[in-house]
Protein backbone atom coordinates (compact mmCIF):
# COMPACT_ATOMS: atom_id res chain seq x y z
CA UNK A 1 0.00 0.00 0.00
CA UNK A 2 1.22 3.50 -0.81
CA UNK A 3 2.06 5.91 2.01
CA UNK A 4 -0.57 8.19 0.48
CA UNK A 5 -3.36 5.80 1.48
CA UNK A 6 -1.90 3.87 4.43
CA UNK A 7 -2.54 4.55 8.13
CA UNK A 8 -5.79 6.43 7.51
CA UNK A 9 -8.00 7.17 10.52
CA UNK A 10 -11.77 7.70 10.35
CA UNK A 11 -11.19 11.42 9.82
CA UNK A 12 -9.18 10.89 6.65
CA UNK A 13 -10.71 7.75 5.14
CA UNK A 14 -12.22 9.77 2.27
CA UNK A 15 -9.60 12.53 1.99
CA UNK A 16 -7.75 13.16 -1.24
CA UNK A 17 -4.26 11.74 -1.57
CA UNK A 18 -1.55 14.14 -0.41
CA UNK A 19 0.85 15.74 -2.84
CA UNK A 20 4.30 14.28 -3.47
CA UNK A 21 6.86 15.12 -0.80
CA UNK A 22 10.03 16.92 -1.83
CA UNK A 23 12.86 17.40 0.67
CA UNK A 24 15.56 19.98 -0.06
CA UNK A 25 18.52 18.75 2.03
CA UNK A 26 19.41 22.23 3.31
CA UNK A 27 15.89 22.66 4.70
CA UNK A 28 15.56 19.19 6.22
CA UNK A 29 16.62 17.50 9.47
CA UNK A 30 16.39 13.93 10.73
CA UNK A 31 15.38 13.83 14.41
CA UNK A 32 16.01 10.54 16.25
CA UNK A 33 14.21 10.39 19.60
CA UNK A 34 15.03 8.37 22.74
CA UNK A 35 16.72 5.26 21.36
CA UNK A 36 18.60 4.84 24.64
CA UNK A 37 20.27 1.99 26.50
CA UNK A 38 17.64 1.86 29.23
CA UNK A 39 14.97 0.75 26.78
CA UNK A 40 17.12 -2.09 25.43
CA UNK A 41 17.64 -3.71 28.84
CA UNK A 42 15.83 -7.03 29.17
CA UNK A 43 13.87 -7.22 32.46
CA UNK A 44 15.21 -9.70 35.01
CA UNK A 45 11.73 -10.98 35.73
CA UNK A 46 11.01 -13.65 33.13
CA UNK A 47 7.34 -12.77 32.78
CA UNK A 48 8.24 -9.14 32.08
CA UNK A 49 11.00 -10.20 29.71
CA UNK A 50 8.47 -12.27 27.77
CA UNK A 51 6.00 -9.39 27.74
CA UNK A 52 8.59 -7.03 26.25
CA UNK A 53 10.15 -9.56 23.88
CA UNK A 54 8.23 -8.42 20.76
CA UNK A 55 9.31 -4.82 21.38
CA UNK A 56 12.97 -5.78 21.78
CA UNK A 57 12.77 -7.96 18.69
CA UNK A 58 11.36 -5.08 16.64
CA UNK A 59 14.01 -2.71 17.98
CA UNK A 60 16.93 -5.04 17.27
CA UNK A 61 15.77 -6.37 13.93
CA UNK A 62 13.94 -3.41 12.39
CA UNK A 63 14.07 -0.05 14.14
CA UNK A 64 17.75 0.26 15.05
CA UNK A 65 19.13 -1.09 11.71
CA UNK A 66 16.68 1.03 9.69
CA UNK A 67 17.39 4.14 11.74
CA UNK A 68 21.14 3.72 11.30
CA UNK A 69 20.64 3.30 7.55
CA UNK A 70 18.50 6.45 7.52
CA UNK A 71 21.15 8.37 9.46
CA UNK A 72 23.87 7.27 7.05
CA UNK A 73 21.71 8.34 4.11
CA UNK A 74 21.02 11.71 5.71
CA UNK A 75 24.69 12.30 6.49
CA UNK A 76 25.60 11.47 2.92
CA UNK A 77 23.05 13.85 1.42
CA UNK A 78 23.61 16.90 3.61
CA UNK A 79 20.53 16.45 5.79
CA UNK A 80 21.22 17.45 9.40
CA UNK A 81 21.04 14.57 11.89
CA UNK A 82 19.77 15.58 15.34
CA UNK A 83 19.30 13.47 18.47
CA UNK A 84 16.99 13.79 21.47
CA UNK A 85 17.27 11.82 24.68
CA UNK A 86 15.64 11.71 28.09
CA UNK A 87 18.11 12.69 30.81
CA UNK A 88 17.93 14.76 33.97
CA UNK A 89 20.61 17.23 35.04
CA UNK A 90 20.39 16.45 38.76
CA UNK A 91 21.30 13.05 40.16
CA UNK A 92 18.09 12.96 42.19
CA UNK A 93 15.97 14.04 39.21
CA UNK A 94 14.48 17.12 40.84
CA UNK A 95 14.58 18.88 37.45
CA UNK A 96 12.30 16.32 35.77
CA UNK A 97 8.84 17.24 34.55
CA UNK A 98 5.90 15.97 36.56
CA UNK A 99 5.09 13.27 34.01
CA UNK A 100 8.49 11.66 34.64
CA UNK A 101 8.06 11.73 38.42
CA UNK A 102 4.74 9.87 38.49
CA UNK A 103 4.73 6.18 39.50
CA UNK A 104 4.54 3.57 36.76
CA UNK A 105 6.19 2.97 33.41
CA UNK A 106 6.82 6.65 32.70
CA UNK A 107 8.74 7.15 35.97
CA UNK A 108 12.20 7.91 34.65
CA UNK A 109 15.28 8.72 36.68
CA UNK A 110 18.05 8.94 34.09
CA UNK A 111 20.95 11.19 35.20
CA UNK A 112 22.66 12.58 32.12
CA UNK A 113 26.04 10.88 32.66
CA UNK A 114 24.78 7.44 33.59
CA UNK A 115 25.22 4.63 31.06
CA UNK A 116 21.56 3.71 30.81
CA UNK A 117 20.67 7.25 29.72
CA UNK A 118 23.09 7.21 26.79
CA UNK A 119 22.01 6.78 23.18
CA UNK A 120 22.41 3.24 21.78
CA UNK A 121 25.83 3.08 20.14
CA UNK A 122 24.53 1.93 16.74
CA UNK A 123 22.62 5.21 16.31
CA UNK A 124 24.81 7.48 18.42
CA UNK A 125 25.79 11.04 17.41
CA UNK A 126 28.76 11.61 15.14
CA UNK A 127 31.08 14.62 14.98
CA UNK A 128 29.20 17.82 15.87
CA UNK A 129 25.65 16.47 15.56
CA UNK A 130 23.26 18.21 17.92
CA UNK A 131 21.89 16.37 20.96
CA UNK A 132 19.04 17.87 22.98
CA UNK A 133 18.37 16.62 26.50
CA UNK A 134 14.81 16.59 27.73
CA UNK A 135 12.76 15.67 30.78
CA UNK A 136 9.55 15.92 28.79
CA UNK A 137 7.85 13.78 26.16
CA UNK A 138 8.10 16.42 23.44
CA UNK A 139 11.57 17.09 22.11
CA UNK A 140 10.56 20.74 21.65
CA UNK A 141 9.12 21.41 25.08
CA UNK A 142 11.81 22.44 27.55
CA UNK A 143 14.66 22.37 25.00
CA UNK A 144 16.08 24.88 22.54
CA UNK A 145 15.34 22.61 19.57
CA UNK A 146 12.64 24.89 18.18
CA UNK A 147 15.03 27.83 18.02
CA UNK A 148 17.86 25.68 16.71
CA UNK A 149 15.77 24.37 13.82
CA UNK A 150 14.60 27.87 12.91
CA UNK A 151 18.15 29.25 13.11
CA UNK A 152 19.37 26.52 10.76
CA UNK A 153 16.62 27.16 8.23
CA UNK A 154 15.00 23.77 8.73
CA UNK A 155 11.42 23.48 7.49
CA UNK A 156 11.05 19.71 7.20
CA UNK A 157 11.67 17.25 10.03
CA UNK A 158 11.95 13.49 9.53
CA UNK A 159 11.18 11.70 12.81
CA UNK A 160 12.36 8.29 14.04
CA UNK A 161 12.62 6.68 17.46
CA UNK A 162 10.49 5.58 20.41
CA UNK A 163 7.84 5.35 21.74
CA UNK A 164 5.41 5.96 18.89
CA UNK A 165 2.47 6.66 21.19
CA UNK A 166 4.43 8.78 23.66
CA UNK A 167 7.52 10.86 22.84
CA UNK A 168 7.19 10.46 19.07
CA UNK A 169 3.56 11.54 19.06
CA UNK A 170 4.16 14.40 21.48
CA UNK A 171 7.14 15.70 19.49
CA UNK A 172 5.30 15.39 16.19
CA UNK A 173 2.35 17.38 17.50
CA UNK A 174 4.66 20.09 18.84
CA UNK A 175 6.54 20.30 15.56
CA UNK A 176 3.30 20.52 13.59
CA UNK A 177 2.00 23.28 15.86
CA UNK A 178 5.23 25.18 15.09
CA UNK A 179 4.47 24.82 11.35
CA UNK A 180 7.22 22.36 10.51
CA UNK A 181 6.47 19.80 7.80
CA UNK A 182 6.79 16.47 9.64
CA UNK A 183 7.43 13.00 8.28
CA UNK A 184 7.28 9.97 10.58
CA UNK A 185 9.17 6.90 9.40
CA UNK A 186 7.03 4.01 10.59
CA UNK A 187 9.67 1.29 10.28
CA UNK A 188 12.12 3.41 12.26
CA UNK A 189 9.69 3.70 15.20
CA UNK A 190 8.20 1.39 17.81
CA UNK A 191 5.71 1.37 20.65
CA UNK A 192 5.47 -1.25 23.38
CA UNK A 193 3.11 -3.26 21.16
CA UNK A 194 2.41 -3.29 17.47
CA UNK A 195 -1.24 -2.41 18.12
CA UNK A 196 -0.24 0.75 20.01
CA UNK A 197 2.26 1.61 17.28
CA UNK A 198 -0.22 1.27 14.43
CA UNK A 199 -3.05 2.99 16.27
CA UNK A 200 -0.97 6.06 17.08
CA UNK A 201 0.28 6.32 13.51
CA UNK A 202 -3.33 6.41 12.34
CA UNK A 203 -4.13 9.12 14.90
CA UNK A 204 -1.31 11.48 13.87
CA UNK A 205 -1.16 10.74 10.15
CA UNK A 206 -2.45 13.34 7.66
CA UNK A 207 -3.03 16.05 10.27
CA UNK A 208 0.23 16.33 12.22
CA UNK A 209 2.52 14.48 9.84
CA UNK A 210 2.77 12.09 6.94
CA UNK A 211 3.57 8.50 7.90
CA UNK A 212 5.93 6.81 5.45
CA UNK A 213 8.48 3.99 5.27
CA UNK A 214 12.25 4.30 5.22
CA UNK A 215 12.32 3.38 1.53
CA UNK A 216 9.73 6.07 0.80
CA UNK A 217 11.93 8.74 2.42
CA UNK A 218 14.86 7.90 0.17
CA UNK A 219 12.75 8.90 -2.82
CA UNK A 220 11.77 12.31 -1.45
CA UNK A 221 15.19 13.94 -1.83
CA UNK A 222 15.41 17.02 -4.02
CA UNK A 223 18.67 17.27 -5.91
Amino acid sequence: MSWKTAFRSFYYETADEPEDIVLPPEETALLVIDIQNTYMEVPEDQAEANRWAPFHERMNEIVIPNTRALQDWARGTGIEVIHARIACLKEDGRDRSLSQKKPGFNYLLLPKDREDSQIVSAVAPQKDEIVVTKTTDSALTGTNLRMTLHNMGVKNVIVAGIFTDQCISSSVRSLADESFNVIVVEDCCAAATDDLHRHELEVINMIYCHVVSKDDVLGFLKA
